[in-house]
C-alpha cells in the first residue's frame, strides 16, 4: 500500500497533527458522525490546499471497510473535482490507521433536515439540483476521464455547507467503467443500501449509471416527503416506502405525502409536477424507461426556476394585485418581461414603496419615509426630486420616531438597512463620503448607535448604513427612534441584500524569480543599500534586488529609523519609525517592541500628535503618487475609537484640505446575529481611503494622506493634523511609523 501512496505524497497528513486536531480522537467533543465506515471528527489541520477546519473520517476495519475503500476513496476523489463533490484535502497511513481528511460540510448531512423547516422548498430543489450536477459529472465525462458510478447514492452521504450546498461524498463503493460507451454494464457483487439500491442491480448484479439514476429517485422522493425511505425498528429496516410513494404518483395522491410546515410556503403547482414527475421516473423499474442524469439535472433546474419565480411574485407581492397597484401598467406577457421589468424597480401602495430583484433574484425595496411615519403627505416639502409621489421629509435637530414595515422581503437573506436622503445644505467640498453623526436607536436594543458615514449613490441620493438583520421570516417590523443634530431630507429607508466577498491582499511581497527583477531594481540601488543600518552584504545584482524586496533597515543624514522595500511594480516604498514623524514627549511615552520592524513604538495618552517630516526624494520614485499610511495597534477597549479622526493637511500643497479616517471600521448593529454573521462584508457599500485594514504583519494601517513624487525636488514636506471631536481620548493607541506606498 505505501508504495501505490507514493504518487499521492502531496495529500499525506502526519498522524500526529490529526490526533492534536481532534484532541486524540474526542468521541465527546470532536466527533461528528458515524457510520459502518467508522466515525468522523472535525479538526484544523493543514492540508494541500492551506490550512482550514475539516472532516475527518477514521476507518474502522471492524465495520467490514479497509484498505480497498481507503484506496479507491484516495485515488476516486484525487482524479474527480467538482463543485458538488466532496473534496479530498489530504490522508493518513500510519501505524495501522486508515485516516481520510475531507472538507468540512459544516451543516451535515441531508438526512438530518428532511423533516426541518429551515429548508425552504428553493433550498430543496437547489440541492437536489446540485446532487444531480454532481452525479452528471461522473456518468458524462466526455472523454476527460473513465464514467464513475457512485453505487451509495443517499441522502446520508449528501453533505451540505454553510450556503447549503450540495455535495456528494463516500466514494468507498464506486466503480469505475469506460467513458466512451453509451452503456457501461459491470457485473459485481450488490452492494449498496437497503431502500435506495437499484432492484435490478440487487437481482442481476449488473451496475448501470441507471442504478445511481434509481438512487437519486429515491432521495428526492425523501426531500419530496420529508422522511427517510425506511422506517426503522430495533436498528434493522421495518419497512421501505418507495413502492408506497409510486403509488401516491401513480393515483395522483401527492399532497397525501408530501412534506407540509405552516412555517414555509407550499411548493408552487408547475414546479411540484416537474419535481415529481423526474423523481417517478426515475424510479421506473425498466433501465431504459429512466431518464439520463443529465436530463435530471435540465428537469430539476426547471423546478427550480418555476418556484424561484414563484417566491419573486408570490405570495407577498400577487402579480395581478401588483398590476393593479403599480403606478405604471405592467403590461407583461411572459416570465422573462416580469423579471426584466422588476429588474428595474416598479412603485406600489400609492406610490410609497419601490420594489425591485437584484441579479440573483433577491427582493430589494425601499419603503418611503413618509410610510413610516404613516403622516399625511401634505406635510412633507421638498426641492429634491425623489422616486415616491410623496416628497422627502426634512428632518432637522430633534426626536423622530419611525416604524418599517416592509413586505417584499426575500426569506433568509440578509439585508442592509439604510436611511436614503440628500443634505439641506450640500456644500462644494463633500467627496464620494462624508461624516454625518447620525445617533439612532432600534427597538429592543439597550443602546442607541451612531451611523458616522453617508456615502453618495449613483442616482444622487446619499445613504448610511443603520442595522443589518437575516429575514428568518417573510416580514420584519422595526421601530428606529433618530435623535440627531442633523439637517437632511429623507426619502425612505432601504432595503439591500448582502454579498459575502473575500479579502484580497494587494500588498503581497514581490518574488525574487521574478523574470523582470533587473528592469526593476533602482538605478541608485547602490547608494541605498549603502545606507543600511546593520551594513548588508551582497554580490550580485540579483542579491540586491532580493534585499530590497524584502526590506531593510537604514538611517538617513538625521539618523532616523527608516525602513525602505520595493514594492511589487518595482516602485520605491519606505517607513518612517514614529520617533522620525513627530514630538512624542507630551502626548506619548516610548515602548520596546519586537514585533516592530524599529524594535520600538510609541504609545499616545490622549492624542495623535501632528505628523510632521520631510520625505526624502531619493526614498521615492519620481513621478509616481504616493499614499501615506499611518500604522497602529488598537488597546483591547476600543469604545474611544468608533469615532471619525479629522486629518488637516497644514502644508500648501494639496487643494484637499481635510478628510475624515477611522481607526476603526464603523461597526452596525446586527439584529439577531447569525453564528458566521461577522464574515458578511457587503458590496454595496463603497470602499474609500479613510477605513483602516488589517496587514499581514500584524499591525493596522489607515491611508492619511497623498502626494505626487516630483524629479527635480529634494525634500517633499509633510505636516499633517489629527484630531478628534469634543473631549474623546485615544489612550493606548500604539504607533509604529507613518508608510509611503504608490497608489
Amino acid at each position: 500500500m505505501d508504495a501505490f501512496l507514493q504518487q499521492f505524497q502531496n495529500l499525506k497528513i502526519q498522524l500526529e497533527e490529526i490526533i492534536l486536531a481532534t484532541n486524540n480522537f474526542d468521541n465527546q467533543n470532536n466527533c461528528i458522525g458515524r457510520g459502518g465506515f467508522g466515525k468522523v471528527y472535525k479538526g484544523e489541520v493543514s492540508h494541500s490546499k492551506g490550512q482550514s477546519m475539516v472532516a475527518i473520517k477514521r476507518l474502522d476495519c471492524r465495520h467490514g471497510q479497509g484498505a480497498p475503500e481507503f484506496l479507491k476513496e484516495i485515488t476516486t476523489l484525487s482524479r474527480y473535482c467538482h463543485e458538488n463533490l466532496i473534496s479530498l484535502l489530504g490522508f493518513c497511513h500510519q501505524e495501522d490507521e486508515m485516516i481520510l481528511v475531507y472538507e468540512y460540510a459544516s451543516r451535515g448531512s441531508l438526512d438530518r433536515y428532511l423533516n426541518s423547516p429551515l429548508l425552504t422548498w428553493t433550498q430543496r430543489l437547489k440541492i437536489c439540483l446540485d446532487v444531480a450536477k454532481g452525479l452528471s459529472y461522473l456518468h458524462d465525462p466526455r472523454e476527460t476521464h473513465q464514467r464513475l458510478i457512485h453505487c451509495d447514492v443517499k441522502s446520508s452521504n449528501i453533505l451540505l455547507d454553510e450556503q447549503w450546498n450540495a455535495k456528494v461524498s463516500d466514494f468507498g463503493l464506486s466503480v469505475m467503467g469506460p467513458a466512451n460507451e453509451q452503456y457501461s454494464v459491470i457485473v459485481i457483487l450488490a452492494a449498496g443500501t437497503p431502500g435506495y439500491c437499484d432492484p435490478q442491480y440487487a437481482m442481476t448484479h449488473t451496475l448501470t449509471k441507471e442504478s445511481d439514476v434509481y438512487s437519486l429517485g429515491v432521495v428526492l422522493f425523501e426531500v419530496l416527503c420529508g422522511r427517510l425511505c425506511c422506517t426503522y425498528s430495533n436498528g434493522c429496516v421495518q419497512q421501505i416506502l418507495v413502492p408506497t410513494w409510486i403509488e401516491s404518483y401513480e393515483e395522483k395522491k401527492l399532497y397525501d405525502i408530501i412534506f407540509k410546515d405552516p412555517t414555509i410556503q407550499p411548493l408552487e403547482q408547475s414546479a411540484l409536477k416537474t419535481f415529481s414527475n423526474i423523481a417517478y421516473r426515475c424510479l421506473k423499474e425498466s433501465r431504459e424507461d429512466r431518464p439520463k442524469m443529465a436530463e435530471v439535472v435540465t428537469e430539476l433546474e426547471t423546478a427550480l426556476d418555476n418556484e424561484e419565480f414563484s417566491n419573486w411574485i408570490n405570495p407577498l407581492i400577487d402579480y395581478d394585485e401588483m398590476s393593479k397597484n403599480a403606478e405604471t401598467p405592467l403590461n407583461c406577457s411572459s416570465k422573462d418581461e416580469v423579471r426584466k421589468f422588476l429588474s428595474k424597480g416598479v412603485l406600489l401602495k400609492g406610490g410609497k414603496t419601490w420594489i425591485s430583484l437584484n441579479k440573483k433574484g433577491e427582493r430589494c425595496g425601499m419603503v418611503s419615509f413618509a410610510e413610516c411615519l404613516d403622516s399625511d403627505p401634505n406635510e412633507f416639502k421638498s426641492v429634491f426630486d425623489s422616486r415616491f409621489a410623496v416628497s422627502p421629509y426634512h428632518y432637522k435637530n430633534g426626536r423622530v420616531k419611525i416604524r418599517v414595515k416592509p413586505q417584499f422581503l426575500s426569506p433568509r437573506i440578509t439585508y442592509a438597512v439604510n436611511l436614503v436622503f440628500k443634505f439641506t445644505h450640500p456644500r462644494k467640498e463633500r467627496t464620494c463620503h462624508d461624516r454625518i453623526a447620525l445617533k439612532y436607536k432600534l427597538q429592543g436594543e439597550p443602546e442607541s448607535s451612531i451611523s458616522y458615514l453617508a456615502y453618495e449613490r449613483e442616482d444622487g441620493w446619499w445613504m448610511c448604513e443603520l442595522y443589518q438583520f437575516t429575514s428568518e421570516h417573510r416580514t420584519v417590523d422595526p421601530e428606529i427612534l433618530f435623535n440627531s443634530h442633523t439637517s437632511i431630507e429623507a426619502e425612505g429607508i432601504e432595503f439591500w441584500p448582502l454579498e459575502k466577498v473575500e479579502h484580497k491582499d494587494e500588498k503581497q511581497p514581490i518574488s525574487d524569480s521574478d523574470a523582470n527583477w533587473e528592469e526593476m531594481l533602482p538605478t541608485d540601488y547602490e547608494d541605498i543599500l549603502k545606507l543600511s543600518k546593520n551594513r548588508i552584504q551582497w554580490t550580485t545584482k540579483k542579491q540586491a534586488y532580493s534585499i530590497m524586496s524584502k526590506g531593510f533597515l537604514i538611517r538617513d543624514g538625521k539618523k532616523r529609523s527608516i525602513w525602505f522595500f520595493l514594492d511589487k511594480n518595482g516602485k520605491k516604498c519606505h517607513m518612517l519609525s514614529a520617533s522620525a514623524t513627530a514630538t512624542w514627549d507630551l502626548y506619548s511615552y516610548k515602548l520596546t517592541l519586537p514585533e516592530s520592524r524599529f524594535g520600538e513604538a510609541f504609545q499616545c495618552i490622549f492624542r495623535i500628535p501632528n505628523i510632521i517630516s520631510n520625505i526624502q526624494s531619493h526614498l521615492v520614485s519620481p513621478q509616481t503618487t504616493y499614499a501615506c499610511y499611518l500604522v497602529y495597534k488598537l488597546p483591547k477597549d476600543q469604545s474611544e475609537f468608533q469615532a471619525p479622526i479629522l486629518v488637516e493637511d497644514q502644508g500648501d500643497f494639496n487643494s484637499n484640505r481635510h478628510r475624515y479616517i477611522f481607526l476603526v471600521s464603523p461597526q452596525t448593529p446586527v439584529i439577531r446575529p447569525k453564528a458566521d454573521q461577522n464574515t458578511h462584508n457587503p458590496l454595496n457599500k463603497p470602499k474609500f481611503k479613510g477605513l483602516p485594514q488589517e496587514r499581514n504583519d500584524g499591525w493596522m494601517e489607515v491611508q492619511i494622506w497623498e502626494f505626487l513624487a516630483a524629479t527635480t525636488t529634494e525634500t517633499i514636506p509633510a505636516c499633517l493634523a489629527l484630531g478628534t471631536r469634543g473631549d474623546k481620548m485615544l489612550s493606548g493607541l500604539i504607533i509604529e511609523g507613518v508608510e509611503f506606498r504608490p497608489i
